[in-house]
């Protein structure tokens, strides 16, 4: 004969078995328990027994007590921040020539003619002794300032290629004298392979007697001269030849070439330009 085991057992009470009641009669006449609220006002109450399973205690997690940080951000990418500085640096680079042929084609354009202690024609071709069209446009300016008695002398530069008989500077004092120029008043550079060197030898034969200079030459040309004999000493002014056989789209590509070389000269310095061009 098996034992009987008595197990506990809680009856409902009798408010809980009216309520279980009237859930029932609200499901048979298909009233939700939300439509019963709103006709009774009467809020189902949870029953008060204690629920059969309870947590296990030893099944609870451990919180790790290690404090979270936020996670880093992704660094930029170097290659995108290069890609910007170079981008960066290109920008600059257009807006800095595009200022330097702005300033070759203004300075070629403009005349800073007044009274100086020297004039000083810059050479160009000559053919055994005679001056090239661009050479004589350049001394055919010269001629036309003489008369104004701005300064008491010429300086005619330019040496010669090899096996020429003669020089830039002898070819451009001939042609000044037999235009009335007294030979005494012209002082001829004659070994200057490039303005800067040109305009170097001229410093050392005039000498501390000659500071200010008016210097005649192309219009493409102008800018790159001046600033050479600032960087000289002079206080160099311009008065391009207004009969320059360069024009067009020589000219242009000149003045192309005079910008690059003036922006390059003033971040070297144009004795080391002329030694790296000649």
């Amino acid at each position: 004969m098996s034992a009987v085991v008595d197990r506990e057992f809680e009856l409902p009470s009798e408010e809980e078995r009216a309520r279980d009641r009237e859930l029932l009669d609200a499901l048979d006449q298909r009233q939700s328990v939300g439509e019963q609220y709103a006709r009774t006002g009467e809020v189902p109450m949870p029953s008060s027994r204690e629920p059969t399973m309870r947590p296990n205690p030893e099944s609870a997690v451990e919180r790790d007590p290690t404090p979270v940080r936020p996670l880093p951000q992704p660094p930029r990418s170097i290659g995108r921040r290069v890609a910007q500085v170079a981008a960066l640096c290109a920008v600059l680079l257009v807006a800095y020539g595009l200022f330097s042929f702005w300033q070759v084609w203004s300075t070629g354009r403009s005349d800073e003619t007044r009274p100086v202690d020297a004039i000083v024609v810059l050479g160009a071709a000559q053919y055994d002794g005679r001056p090239s069209p661009q050479l004589a446009a350049r001394l055919d300016h010269a001629l036309t300032l003489w008369p104004q008695g701005l300064a008491p002398m010429i300086v005619v530069t330019g040496g010669n290629q090899p096996g020429d008989r003669f020089t830039e500077a002898d070819a451009s004092a001939t042609y000044l004298v037999d235009r009335g120029v007294p030979a005494d008043a012209i002082v001829l550079e004659g070994e200057g392979a490039s303005t800067y060197e040109s305009l170097e030898n001229a410093a050392d034969l005039l000498g501390a007697s000659v500071e200010s200079v008016l210097i005649v030459t192309d219009p493409y040309h102008a800018l790159r001269s001046r600033l050479i004999a600032d960087r000289l000493g002079f206080d160099a002014y311009v008065s391009p030849t207004p009969t320059s056989v360069v024009t067009g789209t020589r000219e242009l590509r000149r003045e192309l070439g005079e910008a690059a070389g003036v922006a390059i000269g003033r971040i070297i310095g144009f004795d080391r330009l002329s030694g790296l061009t000649s």
